[in-house]
């Protein structure tokens, strides 16, 4: 699934929002989930979610006016596509305020 979420920041302070935000993203995950996040450049960054016995790899690339979020939906997961989808749209654009 390739969620975009708009952003009208410049591209210096949408990085550095990001890098602060999901250093951040482990403890606001108060318990309901597991959240790890690594940069594999300026633009790019990899998550690994786990909750409730799943776990979702996500990859996240900052564009020039969005930010998009590229993450594969198991089948067993496939009735909760659009709670899941509404979940990262939440918490991705979060990441930049």
């Amino acid at each position: 699934m390739r969620i975009a979420i708009p952003h009208s920041l410049d591209r210096d302070e949408a990085r550095r929002r990001l890098r602060e935000k999901a250093a951040q993203a482990a403890a606001k995950a108060d318990g309901m989930a597991t959240v790890s996040s690594a940069f594999t450049d300026d633009d790019h960054m990899v998550m690994t979610v786990s909750a409730m016995g799943y776990t979702l790899d996500c990859g996240v690339e900052l564009a020039e006016k969005e930010l998009v979020v590229e993450v594969d939906i198991p089948a067993s997961l496939g009735f909760a596509k659009r709670m899941i989808e509404g979940v990262i749209r939440e918490k991705s654009g979060k990441l930049l305020t």
